[in-house]
C-alpha cells in the first residue's frame, strides 16, 4: 500500500525520458572509469546528472510554493535522506571493510579520512583541498567518487532555502511580478555560479571542478526549464530536432574532451545545453519521438538502478588490483563491470527502496528520519575507529621498520650494488614492504610548490658557516625525491643545500604538456620568479637537477630539442656553477608494488623499452654543457631488456614514476661523489 502511494504522488509531473538520460549518464560515467582511453570525456555524464537534479528539485519546490506559498523544508530533507543515504551509508561501510582486509597499508590513513569525509557529504571540499597537492598518492581513494553526491547534497540543503528566501522577499509584489523575481534570481545566480567557473578553472582548477559554488550554474540552468516552461518545444518536429541537437552535443562531448580539457569552465556548457535540450523534448504520445528511446526498458532499468550503480562502480575499480589473484585485465575488468550492475540492482532492491518506502519513518515526522540518520553516522563513525585501530599498530611498525633502515641501512642496501658491493642476505627481502610502499614519501613537503602556485619556496640544510660550500637541488618531482638523501649528504660533508622545487615543472624552458593551462601558467610564473633569484643570491658551487625525463621530451618534442632547452637554462641561469644532473629513472606501466603483492619481484621487474628515455635529455645536455657531469643509475635499473622493481633488498618505486625514499636515499652517497670533486676542485 505504501509502495503504491509513493509511486502515485508524482505521477502527474514524472518525465519518463529522464531515466532514460539517468541511464546515458551513469553510462558515461561507469564507461569513463573503466575505460578511460575509450571514451576520454565520459566525466561530462556528472554535469548531465546535476542539470537533471536542478530540474527536478526545482520542479518540486516550485509546485509546493506555487500550492501552498511555502516550502516544508523538514519534510523535504527528510525525503532525500530516505532516498540517498541508506545506499551511500551501506557502500561506505563496505569500503571501511575493504581498506581493513583488502587495501594496502599505505592506503589505509587516505581511504578512512575519504570515506569520513564522504559520510558527511563534505567529499568535495575534501577534495578541493588536496586536488593541487602534487605529493598525494597516486592511486584513487575508494570513495573518491563521493564528491559530486556531496555537491549534490549540499545543493538539497542550500537551494530551497534559497528559491524560499527570494520568494518572501518578492512576498509584497502581485503574483506575476513575484515569479518574474524568481527567475531573475535564478538567472542571476548562475549567471555568477558560471563566471566562477571560467574563472577559477583558469587560476584554481581543483577547486573548480569541486567546489559547489563554481557547478551552482548547471543547476540553474536545469531550474530555468521549469521557470520557463515556454522553452519546451511544442511541435514534434521541433522536439525530434532538438532532443537529436542535444544527444549529438552530448555523445561529441563525451568522446572530444579529454582529461586535460579545462573543465568545467565555458567548456562545460556544451554537455550542460545539451542535457537541456533533451529533458526540454519529452515524448509526444501517439507520435514518433526521438526521446522515446530512452523510455525503453532496458534504457529506464539502468535508470532506475543509476545511484546504487554510481555508488558502487568505483570501489570495484580501487579494489580490484589489491585483491589476490584478481587483477585488472579485459576479462576481469568486463566482469567488474557487469558485477557493478548487479550489486547496483541487489542495493535498489533491498535498501535503497524498502528505506525510502519504509513505514515507520514516512508515517513519523521528520526528526525520526534526521534521528536514524545521526545513529546511521554515528556506527559508520565507529566502524571507522575501529578500523583505525585495528590497522594502526601494523602501520606504525611498517613506519618504523623504515626508519629503523634509514638510519642504519644494511651494508649494500639498494642503490649501492652500483659500487659493485653484494649481500646475499638481501635476497629475499623488500623494504619498504609492498603494503607500505606508495606512502614511502620523501620528507619536508613544506619545501615542494604545489601546482596551482607560483612564489618559489627555499629550504636551507646541512652547515650555517657562510664559507659552506653551497650546493642547489633545483627541479620537479624527480628532484624532490632526493631531498632527504641530499640533505643528509650536506649535514655529513659540510655543505650548505638550498632547494627548489615545484610539481610538473622542471628546470627548462619550454612550457609543460598536456598539462590544465591554470598549471602551466604557474609554472611560467615560477620559473620567472626562479631566474629572479638565481641572479640575486651568490652562485652556487653545484647544482643539482633532476626532472621526468618523458614530460622534458613531450614539451620540447624530441630528445635533442629538450637537451638544448636544459642546456640554453643552465648557461642562463647557473652563474658559473658545476651542473649535477641526475639521469631519469625508468618508468612502470603500473604501481610495482600491486604486482609485489601476489608475485616475486623478479615476476614484477618490466620491459626496457618505453620504460626509459634514450638517450636521456638530461644526460645529453649534461655531455655538452661545460662544467656539467651526469650521474645515471639506468645500469642499476635496468639490464638490456627489463628493469628492476627491487634492488638488493630496497623496494624502488613509491608509484609508477617516483622512487621510494628508501631507495633514494642509498643513491645519496653515490650523487654525493659526483657533487664533492667540483666542490674540492673550488674549496
Amino acid at each position: 500500500m505504501a509502495r503504491a502511494t509513493a509511486r502515485a504522488t508524482p505521477s502527474d509531473h514524472f518525465l519518463p525520458h529522464i531515466q532514460g538520460l539517468r541511464a546515458i549518464a551513469v553510462l558515461l560515467v561507469v564507461v569513463y572509469h573503466f575505460w578511460p582511453s575509450r571514451l576520454t570525456g565520459g566525466y561530462i555524464g556528472v554535469d548531465v546528472f546535476f542539470v537533471i537534479s536542478g530540474f527536478l528539485i526545482t520542479g518540486q519546490l516550485v509546485r509546493e510554493l506555487r500550492g501552498s506559498a511555502r516550502i516544508g523544508l523538514a519534510s523535504f530533507w527528510a525525503k532525500r535522506i530516505r532516498r540517498l543515504v541508506p545506499a551511500s551509508l551501506f557502500v561506505l561501510i563496505m569500503s571501511i571493510l575493504a581498506t581493513a582486509f583488502l587495501m594496502p597499508l599505505s592506503y589505509v590513513h587516505e581511504s578512512l579520512a575519504d570515506i569520513a569525509a564522504s559520510a558527511m557529504y563534505a567529499q568535495n571540499w575534501h577534495l578541493v583541498a588536496n586536488a593541487v597537492n602534487y605529493l598525494a598518492s597516486d592511486g584513487h581513494t575508494i570513495a573518491e567518487h563521493y564528491w559530486s553526491l556531496s555537491l549534490e547534497e549540499q545543493f538539497y540543503v542550500v537551494w530551497p532555502l534559497f528559491l524560499l528566501g527570494v520568494f518572501a522577499l518578492s512576498a509584497r509584489l502581485s503574483a506575476k511580478p513575484r515569479w518574474r523575481v524568481m527567475a531573475l534570481a535564478i538567472v542571476l545566480v548562475g549567471l555568477l555560479s558560471f563566471a566562477a567557473s571560467i574563472y577559477f578553472t583558469a587560476t584554481n582548477p581543483g577547486q573548480a571542478y569541486f567546489a559547489l559554488f563554481t557547478r551552482m550554474w548547471e543547476f540553474a540552468v536545469g531550474a530555468l526549464l521549469v521557470i520557463f516552461p515556454g522553452l519546451v518545444p511544442r511541435h514534434p518536429l521541433a522536439r525530434n530536432t532538438v532532443a537529436l541537437a542535444g544527444l549529438i552535443v552530448i555523445v561529441a562531448s563525451a568522446t572530444l574532451l579529454t582529461a586535460d580539457s579545462p573543465f568545467p569552465g565555458w567548456i562545460a556548457s556544451f554537455p550542460v545545453l545539451g542535457t537541456l535540450a533533451i529533458i526540454a523534448s519529452p515524448p509526444v504520445p501517439g507520435r514518433f519521438s526521438l526521446t522515446r528511446i530512452l523510455t525503453l526498458r532496458p534504457m529506464t532499468f539502468v535508470g532506475d538502478i543509476s545511484y546504487s550503480l554510481y555508488l558502487w562502480h568505483w570501489p570495484l575499480i580501487v579494489i580490484a588490483p589489491f585483491v589476490i589473484g584478481w587483477g585488472t585485465g579485459t576479462i576481469n575488468r568486463v566482469a567488474l563491470f557487469a558485477g557493478s550492475f548487479l550489486l547496483a540492482w541487489v542495493t535498489k532492491r533491498f535498501i535503497e527502496d524498502p528505506f525510502r518506502r519504509l513505514p515507520y519513518l514516512v508515517t513519523r515526522k521528520p526528526r525520526f528520519t534526521f534521528g536514524w540518520m545521526l545513529v546511521a553516522l554515528g556506527l559508520v563513525g565507529a566502524l571507522l575507529l575501529a578500523t583505525f585501530s585495528y590497522t594502526q599498530p601494523r602501520y606504525v611498525a611498517a613506519a618504523a621498520e623504515l626508519a629503523q633502515v634509514s638510519e642504519n641501512p644494511p651494508e649494500c642496501f639498494g642503490a649501492q650494488v652500483a659500487t659493485g658491493c653484494s649481500n646475499p642476505a638481501l635476497t629475499a627481502v623488500i623494504i619498504p614492504s609492498p603494503d607500505f610502499g606508495s606512502a614511502d614519501q620523501p620528507g619536508n613537503s613544506e619545501c615542494f610548490v604545489q601546482l596551482n602556485q607560483s612564489d618559489v619556496v627555499t629550504c636551507t640544510f646541512g652547515s650555517t658557516n657562510p664559507t659552506a660550500p653551497r650546493v642547489a637541488l633545483i627541479g620537479d618531482s624527480h628532484a624532490y625525491q632526493f631531498i632527504d638523501a641530499l640533505a643528509r649528504q650536506a649535514d655529513l660533508n659540510g655543505w650548505s643545500l638550498t632547494t627548489y622545487l615545484k610539481g610538473a615543472c622542471p628546470w627548462a624552458s619550454a612550457d609543460p604538456l598536456d598539462s590544465n593551462p591554470a598549471f602551466v601558467a604557474s609554472c611560467q610564473d615560477f620559473r620567472k620568479n626562479l631566474a629572479r633569484e638565481l641572479n640575486a643570491v651568490a652562485p652556487y658551487d653545484v647544482i643539482v637537477t633532476a626532472a621526468f625525463a618523458q614530460s622534458l621530451v613531450d614539451a620540447n618534442g624530441s630528445v635533442d630539442a629538450a637537451a638544448r632547452d636544459l642546456n640554453q637554462t643552465w648557461r642562463a641561469q647557473a652563474h658559473g656553477a658545476h651542473i649535477v644532473a641526475i639521469a631519469d629513472n625508468p618508468v612502470a606501466p603500473a604501481d610495482p608494488n600491486n604486482c609485489l603483492r601476489v608475485s616475486s619481484a623478479a615476476e614484477c621487474a618490466f620491459g626496457r623499452t618505453g620504460a626509459v628515455v634514450t638517450p636521456d635529455p638530461l644526460v645529453v645536455a649534461a655531455r655538452s654543457t661545460t662544467g656539467a657531469r651526469a650521474v645515471d643509475f639506468t645500469k642499476t635499473f635496468c639490464d638490456s631488456s627489463r628493469c628492476a622493481v627491487v634492488i638488493s633488498g630496497a623496494n624502488v618505486y613509491r608509484d609508477s614514476d617516483h622512487l621510494t625514499a628508501t631507495f633514494a636515499n642509498t643513491m645519496g652517497p653515490l650523487i654525493a661523489e659526483a657533487i664533492r670533486g667540483p666542490i674540492e676542485a673550488r674549496h
